[in-house]
């Protein structure tokens, strides 16, 4: 695969991601500089590790990974962003607690990592039944593509959810839970 490909490869699989965080910027609490690169870092590492993972271990979890991904992607976004849509309510009627937040936890900026990266997962196990990716020198330019434009991506959708957060406060915390939600369900179709 070329660097072209693995770019459009790359850019595909992080949509999920910059949806999830740009419904999530929404809310953060902590913008700063030192935060967005720990959870862009934190995303790239998820996405791309993924992808070795699924990449190394390809023949084993090809029957797994084909039966269950979407169920474990619709449980973590489900989770994640029912969340967030109980807390934008509950803060819309007055009974919100403001320190319960998307992405301001490890665990949050951990599950919403592995549910927006299971897909590559599955494209690194396709990837090790190609002849011309079995070799690590050959699967990298993939998986480099896919850590920098998840980290750019990432750092794209907080910056965005930000400013839509700062505009639409609460009601935009709302509707990010209603879309993570809608990401997820998507998955079992």
């Amino acid at each position: 695969m070329g660097i072209l490909e693995s770019v459009i490869v790359a850019i595909s699989l992080c949509a999920d991601c910059f949806a999830c965080t740009i419904c999530s910027g929404v809310t953060m609490r902590d913008s700063s500089k030192r935060n967005v690169l720990i959870i862009a870092l934190s995303f790239a590492i998820i996405q791309a590790g993924l992808l070795l993972i699924g990449w190394a271990f390809g023949n084993l979890f090809v029957g797994l990974v084909e039966k269950i991904s979407h169920f474990i992607g619709f449980a973590l976004l489900l989770y994640v962003g029912g969340s967030m849509l109980i807390e934008g309510i509950r803060a819309v009627t007055g009974r919100g607690d403001d320190d319960v937040r998307s992405l301001d936890g490890f665990k949050n900026v951990v599950l919403s990592g592995i549910a927006t990266s299971i897909d590559a997962l599955a494209v690194g196990i396709s990837q090790s039944m190609v002849e011309t990716t079995q070799s690590f020198v050959a699967i990298l330019p993939l998986f480099v593509s896919v850590f920098v434009v998840t980290a750019l991506s990432v750092i794209a959708g907080l910056m965005g959810g930000r400013v839509l957060g700062r505009k639409f406060g609460h009601w935009a915390e709302i509707a990010g839970g209603l879309v993570l939600i809608a990401i997820g369900c998507s998955f079992l179709f």
